[in-house]
């Protein structure tokens, strides 16, 4: 996974696959949890709650209802 990657900046339409995305960026190194936060204008309980349902769902549990 590169940088490229990653959803594009600004983005705001968040479908499960781009917030797998993003999370796995930032515990593959390739950008600071603060970095993401600032990119995707994300608080940092939002990403919280990324990981959370990721690691107990998976990507599936990363759909909104």
């Amino acid at each position: 996974m590169t940088i490229n990657d990653l959803p594009p900046p600004g983005t705001d339409r968040w479908v499960p696959r781009r917030k797998a995305e993003v999370v796995a960026g930032v515990r593959g190194g390739l950008l600071t949890l603060d970095d993401a936060c600032r990119r995707y204008s994300l608080s940092l309980d939002e990403f919280a709650s990324w990981e959370r349902l990721f690691d107990r769902h998976g990507v599936k549990g990363l759909r909104t209802t």
